[in-house]
């Protein structure tokens, strides 16, 4: 492909409505250039089909009553969008539904995981095709990809692993550029060598952009959020926040790491690889400055930037026999870790005591609990926050910390995290 190619991506509150599907309009009217749009599931569309899946599992009349709100979300949307009532957008939706309720009909494997990424990938095939109709009716002419068709993973449910090689040659195949220079697709989901979908991970959109970009050798990825760039905190929870104008690469990883919801964390790397920019810009003011996160060999000075993880747990491990916490326990731990798919955010250990905070997940986290109870006492604290500053100053840390209390601290020269009372 030519390096004329540029991704962009468009996350859920950017097409949560009507009005925000005809500003995508808007800012792809006039593009020059050979553009690949990512596009995620519509608003909270994906929390909706996760209640719905687990009314789904459960057998009870909320997956019927979730499923009833998700149709009449989309068709709102249409209805908003095309006067016609005979669009052909109304009857690929209708086929989109009518495959859902398919497979909520005859599906066999009731495993959460698998059904999760049946169901809850409907989310972004609705948005898209959505939106590609309305961009054409509106003169911004654009084909329809099924990523699922270009991004080959394996069948490792909810946490899909891309196999870049064989992706690569699909990209060759289905993302051509024919008479249209827009190609709209799918963010967090992918497809099976035997034709199931996978997802990618929670908020995987912005990885598929970066992994579309690395395969397609881009010019560049345009992530369009509703802030004017990279914040140094969160403007919904903290007051007087200051955006970033230059973030590097390995500040990027560090800031996704840690919880930064501006960026997934396995975002970074395919771009890092073959340093393509990255450009976070504002969908409600496309014309805006952004941040733009680069490869760069000289040291940036950052304010501090915090970083705030709510809902966590603190579990704590005592061997039973009260041996030391050494290289062996450690595997042990890891590995059931590994096994039920709990990621570690922070981990402190002492000469017979572990400690770990990782998110409050209910289909992972209580079945690691339960097999690390046959060798470690298991105590855990729920409800927690994990604060992180990043280039953190004496002021900073007493501001946050005021009124908090606080469980467990880790410092080095340039973060400290602190894990504290809600």
């Amino acid at each position: 492909m030519a390096s004329s190619v540029k991704v962009f991506k468009f996350g859920g509150a950017s097409v949560k409505s009507a009005e925000g599907v005809r500003n995508i309009a808007k800012i792809l009217e006039g593009n020059a250039s050979k553009l690949i749009v990512v596009i995620s599931a519509m608003g909270k569309t994906t929390n909706a089909l996760e209640r719905m899946l687990s009314g789904y599992i459960a057998g009870t009349e909320a997956a019927v009553n979730e499923f009833s709100e998700i149709k009449k979300f989309h068709y709102d949307i249409a209805n908003s969008l095309f006067n016609n009532t005979e669009h052909p957008v109304f009857q690929k939706l209708r086929f989109t539904f009518t495959g859902m309720q398919e497979f909520l009909e005859t599906n066999k494997l009731m495993e959460y995981n698998y059904c999760y990424d049946q169901l809850v990938s409907y989310g972004e095939i609705l948005s898209t095709l959505i939106i590609s109709e309305f961009l054409n009716s509106v003169g911004v002419e654009n084909d329809w990809v099924d990523v699922r068709e270009v991004l080959r993973s394996d069948s490792n449910y909810r946490e899909g692993n891309i196999n870049f090689e064989e992706s690569t040659k699909l990209c060759s195949k289905h993302l051509t550029f024919g008479e249209n220079s827009i190609c709209i697709t799918q963010g967090f989901i992918a497809g099976t060598n035997d034709g199931k979908t996978t997802t990618l991970g929670r908020e995987g959109s912005d990885y598929t952009a970066a992994i579309l970009a690395n395969l397609l050798d881009a010019e560049d990825v345009t992530i369009w959020k509703d802030v004017e760039g990279v914040l140094n905190a969160d403007p919904k929870i903290f007051s007087n926040t200051v955006r970033l104008d230059t973030v590097t690469f390995k500040e990027a990883i560090e800031l996704a790491y840690c919880g930064a919801q501006i960026i997934h964390p396995k975002t970074i790397k395919p771009l890092q690889n073959k340093k393509i920019p990255l450009l976070v810009k504002s969908f409600v003011n496309p014309d805006g400055v952004g941040t733009k996160i680069i490869e760069a060999e000289g040291r940036i000075e950052f304010p501090p930037i915090v970083i705030l993880k709510q809902n966590q747990v603190l579990i704590s491990l005592t061997p039973k026999d009260f041996s030391f916490v050494i290289e062996d326990c450690l595997s042990k731990i890891f590995a059931v870790l590994f096994k039920h798919r709990v990621k570690a955010n922070l981990v402190q250990n002492s000469a017979i005591s572990f400690s770990i905070c990782v998110d409050n997940e209910e289909h992972f986290l209580p079945g690691a609990i339960n097999e690390l109870r046959n060798e470690y006492s298991v105590r855990y604290n729920k409800n927690l926050n994990l604060l992180t500053v990043r280039h953190y100053t004496k002021e900073k840390v007493d501001e946050l910390l005021s009124g908090k209390s606080v469980f467990l601290e880790q410092k080095t020269r340039s973060t400290a995290r602190f894990i504290t009372s809600s």
